[in-house]
Formats: C-alpha cells, sequence, structure tokens
C-alpha cells in the first residue's frame, strides 16, 4: 500500500485574520499560502514541517456558531519553556503535568475554541494522578 506521508487538518473558524493572528504571534507559524490573494478566505499556516489548514465557511458562521471539538496535539521539544512563554497570553485549560505515560503536557484553547495541547517526551515522575 503507498504511504501516507502527513496529515493537514482543515478547520472552520469564526474570524481568518484572528486565527492567523494567533498562531503566528503566539505560536510561531508562516503563512504558506492564502486564497484567494484579496480578501482571504482559506490559508495554510506551517511550522517545522506542521501544516494547518483554516477556512471561513460559506455563507459565514453567525458569531455564536458552534465548530467541531477538535483537539490538536503537537510534540514539541521543551513543554515548560512553551507554557513559560504561552501562559501570559492564554487560558491553560491544564497542565503542565507529568503523565504516566512519560509526556509532560498543558492544553489551552485557539480563538475558536480547539484545544491545543502540547507535549514532550519525559523521563521525569508522574505529577499527575489519574483517578
Amino acid at each position: 500500500m503507498p504511504a501516507i506521508r502527513s496529515v493537514s487538518p482543515r478547520l472552520p473558524v469564526h474570524d481568518l485574520k484572528r486565527t492567523i493572528g494567533f498562531y503566528r504571534e503566539l505560536l510561531d507559524f508562516e503563512i504558506g499560502g492564502v486564497w484567494p490573494e484579496k480578501l482571504p478566505t482559506f490559508v495554510i499556516l506551517e511550522r517545522n514541517g506542521v501544516r494547518l489548514q483554516f477556512f471561513t465557511p460559506e455563507p459565514p458562521l453567525r458569531e455564536n456558531a458552534s465548530l467541531p471539538e477538535v483537539v490538536l496535539h503537537f510534540d514539541v521539544d521543551d513543554a515548560k519553556a512553551m507554557h513559560a512563554m504561552l501562559a501570559p497570553h492564554v487560558r491553560v485549560e491544564w497542565g503542565p503535568e507529568v503523565y504516566w505515560y512519560g509526556c509532560r503536557e498543558f492544553a489551552f484553547r485557539d480563538p475558536d475554541g480547539y484545544m491545543i495541547i502540547l507535549s514532550e517526551p519525559t523521563d521525569d515522575a508522574p505529577t499527575c494522578v489519574e483517578e
């Protein structure tokens, strides 16, 4: 069977400009492409081989319209440093904690409510007891 080389989630958003700003300013993503060039409704954001796609649907979403429940899980080099950098700018949902499966993780949400989990492998002892 031919290989699957990558995955690029394509997610609807309420405000494309706000989403681009969030991912560029806080998570250092770069714009890989926008369409159409004037008044874009679609963007590809890229960082270190990770690719995310966002779009504003037609017709546009109502301001209070709910979006699908999506979790974006990113493997990172230093979750503690990322937490220190991001905590002043986002509401951290939980963590950072070290879990029984050997990862330090924390979570926050983007402007559209998509949960983002940043995770790094660690040999540190668990700090979170799962019940």
